[in-house]
């Protein structure tokens, strides 16, 4: 045994070294006897109270949370798939091309919300909507655009102002900006014409929705598009320096997924954390900073522009259809 955990050991080490994972820390347990390792494309700060409400009730496993970018938890898990047992992510293409390649084991006694899972073996347990995310003193004593074609029209009418001062995802290196982006394209043309509309006045390309924040918050930043609105509205040195926008033209919702990696050595305390996330036990809890809407807790009936797990998803992940996206997006944003 210890000559298995040493190479399991010198594995994660070089994995460390090759991943760069963005955050890394350990939840210990009060009684633990086996580490569940995680890896997720969630901020540690939003999601600790999440693992923190796990580990009360189950006192003997402690967690190993290890953070990377959406679309690098693709590459990881092919570098070193037995170096993790449970993979999150808010990128339900990638997640449930993982899946689909058979990487995630059948968990047949979870039961989560309707709708919220594919082949029993990857788990949907939030709904979180794209938001637009605006600077509040930047806006003042200016309409809030409520719909996209509003928030063209505001950057028409100054550009001058807004120059400089844009942001979305680098959908090149963001996977759940990938999955936001082809969802927009697929749902209107409006999209097409607001990402020309960012790529004349130079917009700032970002790996995630923190760092995006962190922009909007300093005033480097006055407009953010397809932020996840959870994260702004959980950060309290953020919530007054911004206002988030839900878009009442069309709202393109994900669901944060989550799988069990068919590997795992861990499989029961693996599935006990499936079963906590999709029991949506963890949003009934009034905690401060409280992180996330839960399935089926904070959302009745659930809200509109739901992206479900489907096949369909895989669609823009094809190679060619990949390629041919994300020229029409170069040409749109780099002017």
């Amino acid at each position: 045994m210890r000559g298995l955990a040493f190479v399991a050991l010198i594995l994660w080490a070089g994995l460390a070294r090759a991943a760069d994972f963005e955050e890394r820390q350990v939840f210990d347990a009060p009684e633990a006897t086996q580490t569940l390792r995680v890896l997720s494309s969630t901020d540690t700060d939003s999601f600790a109270p999440v693992l923190t409400g796990f580990i009360a009730q189950n006192p003997s496993v402690s967690i190993d949370y290890a953070v990377a970018g959406s679309a690098d938890i693709v590459d990881i898990i092919a570098q070193c798939g037995d170096c993790f047992d449970v993979v999150i992510s808010s990128a339900m293409d990638l997640q449930l091309k993982l899946a689909n390649d058979g990487l995630a084991r059948r968990l047949p006694d979870v039961d989560p919300s309707a709708g919220s899972q594919w082949r029993q073996s990857l788990f949907g347990f939030t709904h979180e909507p794209a938001t637009i995310v605006l600077n509040r003193a930047a806006f003042a004593g200016r309409p809030m655009p409520k719909t996209r074609q509003e928030l063209i029209e505001a950057l028409r009418a100054d550009p001058e102002f807004f120059r400089g001062k844009v942001g979305t995802y680098d959908v090149r290196l963001s996977g759940l900006g990938y999955l936001f982006a082809t969802q927009d394209a697929r749902t209107s043309e409006t999209y097409w014409r607001l990402m020309e509309v960012f790529g004349s006045l130079g917009a700032l390309l970002y790996c995630c929705s923190g760092a995006m924040i962190d922009d909007l918050a300093q005033g480097d930043l006055f407009v953010a598009y397809n932020v996840l609105g959870s994260y702004a509205a959980t950060r309290p040195e953020t919530r007054e320096k911004v206002t988030i926008i839900t878009p009442t033209d069309f709202a393109t919702t994900m669901m944060r997924t989550v799988l069990v990696l068919d590997t795992t050595s861990q499989a029961e305390a693996a599935t006990n954390l499936v079963r906590y996330l999709t029991s949506g036990i963890w949003a009934e809890t009034d905690r401060p900073g409280y992180p996330l809407p839960a399935i089926g807790v904070t959302e009745v009936p659930p809200p509109a522009g739901v992206v479900t797990l489907e096949p369909g998803l895989l669609v823009y992940l094809d190679a060619l259809k990949r390629s041919l996206f994300l020229g029409a997006w170069s040409s749109a944003l780099e002017q």
